[in-house]
């Protein structure tokens, strides 16, 4: 059986084999532009957000840094820059989004987005134990795939609240992995090397408990098809708009699903957030998540 091929198509195609193809972080309430570009439309400044994950140890790293905010009075502008390493395998990539935001009434505003990049896929061969060295993906020199991206949102927004919805990978483009199309392993595992579209949905709450307390229940929810939806809910508590404590529960989530949160906010343009997530079995370590912000009011 050509393992090594498997191993490394289901890494990109994770979305067949019943997980995402995207990277995914934890602290979405702190850097809710990674997963909808349209909620530049809902801030009056612009603000820098970097996010760090180790999953577990000897696991996958990712590093994401996003700058966005509001450029006029109905246009949002932003942009995101990310690396994700998984052992031999690794995606990065980059994208710009406009977004244009109106009001519905006086209490209700619409932001639509438009996001366009690319992403690079990378498999380096050099290291790797190979027990068949025909195998097809192993054919050739390392694998370096540039493809275009781009991602559609929409975002629906109150004072307290909002909701929206996003498609990424909205071109799926097709990857072609192997140096020399191999028809027989095709046939025998049905890999079209597409990047799937994903279906992101987003919404939170903030509940003014009285005038130093707040909580902010949120959801978050990933779909991709051949794989399960994967659904997080979380709420965090703020304390005098300065310090904050959260938990986050990931369904249909076997390796980590619950995480808990805490952050500090310095002055009005600093804040620092940490997420740690405890594994669900003994087999993984805790995955460890920091999150760093800089706001720029007007």
């Amino acid at each position: 059986m050509k393992r090594i091929s498997i191993l490394l198509v289901a890494i990109f195609l994770g979305g067949i084999l019943n997980a995402q193809q995207l990277p995914q972080i934890t602290q979405y309430m702190s850097n809710n532009y990674v997963v909808n570009p349209a909620v530049a439309g809902m801030y009056d400044y612009y603000q820098v957000n970097t996010t760090i994950r180790d999953q577990w140890s000897g696991g996958p790293r990712t590093t994401v840094i996003s700058i966005y905010g509001k450029h006029s009075n109905k246009v949002g502008l932003g942009g995101t820059v990310y690396n994700d390493v998984t052992g031999p395998t690794s995606r990065s990539g980059g994208a710009a989004s406009y977004t244009y935001a109106f009001s519905l009434n006086e209490k209700i505003k619409l932001s639509l987005a438009l996001q366009a990049g690319f992403t690079q896929f990378k498999i380096i061969k050099s290291g790797l134990s190979v027990k068949d060295q025909s195998d097809p993906i192993m054919l050739g020199g390392n694998i370096v795939r540039v493809l275009p991206d781009a991602t559609f949102g929409f975002n629906l927004s109150g004072d307290k609240w909002y909701i929206g919805a996003a498609i990424p990978q909205l071109l799926s483009s097709e990857l072609n992995l192997m140096e020399q199309k191999d028809e027989d392993f095709e046939r025998l595992y049905g890999l079209s090397g597409k990047l799937a579209r994903h279906v992101y949905v987003l919404g939170s709450y903030t509940y003014d408990i009285n005038e130093v307390i707040s909580i902010e229940p949120s959801f978050f929810l990933r779909s991709v098809n051949g794989a399960k939806t994967q659904t997080d809910i979380g709420i965090k508590s703020d304390y005098k708009e300065i310090f904050w404590l959260g938990m986050n529960y990931k369904m249909n989530n076997d390796l980590s699903s619950i995480a808990a949160l805490l952050g500090y906010k310095i002055s009005e343009r600093f804040n620092i957030g940490y997420s740690y997530g405890l594994p669900s079995t003994d087999d993984f370590t805790g995955s460890h998540e920091v999150m760093l912000g800089v706001n720029f009011p007007n």
